[in-house]
């Protein structure tokens, strides 16, 4: 046998191969390493989302988990603030504002019919639910309002900070029920109730922002055309 004396060329060729394989190791080890942190299956993922529940009133969006159990409750909440606060205070403050506006809209409207209490301060003749406000402040007496609803404010509290503790009260429950209308029904019977206040306060909540609006604008009397 002969052997050849290594070239230069050869050493060449064996250095090139060697700087390949290490490069294709090299890019082995980062695709596979990638591949570890990489989502298992992205179908996986749009078919859960597919079939998540939705929303009774909005079908287009995810259903609100946190309103589940509630009275009313149609998967109303587009912008989602179940998620940020607890679902006993925004339950609570829809159940105040829609009895404040319940009362709101039969007073507004009472009093452009004429409808007043004896015996009627003579400052306040002629008066309508759109220019009471200011001759209210000129007297005095809104003043005297503002101390009163604060105290109000101040005592129901306590229930809604008991609430949020854990306390077992339901929201909006005062234990006032003059009428006796819920003594004695059963728990879908009081669920009808509690129904029929929300969608008639959800309604007197734009109702009350109707009448003043229209008062202003057209400056007549009911109904405000």
């Amino acid at each position: 046998l002969c052997l050849r004396k290594p070239t230069s060329n050869n050493f060449l060729l064996v250095n090139f191969l060697e700087k390949e394989t290490m490069k294709t190791a090299v890019l082995a080890t980062l695709i596979g390493s990638a591949a570890a942190f990489a989502p298992a299956s992205q179908g996986a993922a749009k078919t859960t989302a597919l079939n998540a529940e939705k929303s009774q009133a909005l079908p287009f969006l995810p259903y609100p988990e946190n309103l589940k159990g509630y009275a009313g409750d149609v998967g109303f909440d587009p912008l989602r603030i179940s998620d940020y606060f607890p679902m006993d205070y925004l339950r609570e403050a829809e159940l105040k504002h829609s009895r404040i506006a319940m009362l709101a809209w039969t007073g507004f409207v009472a009093v452009d019919l004429g409808f007043k209490i004896y015996p009627f301060p003579e400052a306040y003749e002629g008066v309508t639910s759109a220019t009471a406000h200011d001759k209210l402040v000129e007297s005095g007496a809104m003043g005297n309002m503002l101390i009163w609803m604060a105290l109000a404010e101040m005592v129901s509290y306590i229930g809604v900070s008991q609430m949020l503790q854990g306390s077992g009260r339901e929201p909006g429950d005062f234990g006032l029920d003059p009428l006796k209308l819920l003594k004695d029904k059963s728990p879908e019977e009081v669920t009808r109730w509690k129904v029929r206040e929300l969608k008639n306060g959800r309604l007197a909540m734009m109702a009350i922002g109707g009448v003043a609006t229209q008062s202003v604008l057209t400056g007549h009397g009911f109904p405000y055309v």
